[in-house]
């Protein structure tokens, strides 16, 4: 039986899904760098701010900004919230 999707749940859905995937990126791409930078410099002791730490950095603020959009905010109701305010407003 085809079901017909709900538009907007299928476009959060999607974002959420997005968000997943990003997530795992981060932290594999994470690893690899700590890897790399224990393998070449690490395991001389700690010296000064390790290099990895900036492209966690780096890329933690696309994934905050992916989790906002994906689990924080839903722009339709917002824009509900904002007319059902204005309306009350005028009356």
């Amino acid at each position: 039986m085809d079901e017909q999707r709900d538009e907007k749940l299928w476009q959060i859905a999607k974002r959420r899904a997005n968000f997943q995937d990003s997530l795992v990126g981060f932290v594999v791409v994470s690893a690899i760098c700590w890897a790399v930078w224990f393998f070449t410099s690490g395991r001389d002791g700690f010296h000064g701010t390790p290099w990895p730490l900036w492209v966690m950095f780096g890329l933690g603020i696309g994934l905050v900004m992916k989790f906002i959009r994906a689990y924080k905010t839903d722009k339709d109701t917002l824009t509900e919230r904002e007319y059902e305010k204005l309306k009350n407003q005028q009356k």
